[in-house]
């Protein structure tokens, strides 16, 4: 008598042949692409605001600002002037803020245009041609 073991190690030995499949893509949902989109658009918007802070805090901490005030009281003549009052933490972190905002609104709207203009190509074209396998 064989063991359970025994007969899918033999099933595992014999060669798998694999499938070849061509399919067309004759159509993209316009709905689906704006979510996913949006949710593209929101994990960027995300990654900015993060690496903004990020990157203010370790130029803050590198001394960067302190080394451009001296550098910009210099060439300005005013010994008062320093940077990290012109670009405070708050007005950085705003200014990533309305950006990421606008990136949202122009990803997503990209994201159906470029929808909306694989539909209407499709009919022209006749679509794109994908090849897929079974392994």
């Amino acid at each position: 008598m064989t063991s359970v073991a025994e007969k899918l190690q033999s099933k595992a030995k014999k060669p798998v042949g694999t499938k070849q499949v061509r399919l067309k893509l004759v159509y993209i949902d316009f709905w689906s692409t704006v979510k996913l989109s949006f949710l593209v658009a929101v994990a960027l918007g995300i990654i900015t605001v993060v690496a903004t802070f990020l990157v203010y805090v370790i130029l803050a901490r590198l001394g960067i600002f302190t080394t451009l005030d001296k550098l910009l009281q210099e060439v300005l003549g005013d010994s008062g002037f320093t940077l990290q009052d012109t670009l405070s933490i708050g007005q950085v972190m705003l200014f990533a803020i309305v950006v990421a905002i606008l990136n949202i609104v122009i990803g997503t709207v990209l994201g159906a245009i470029a929808a909306l203009l694989y539909n209407l190509s499709v009919r022209i074209t006749g679509g794109l041609l994908v090849g897929f396998t079974n392994n």
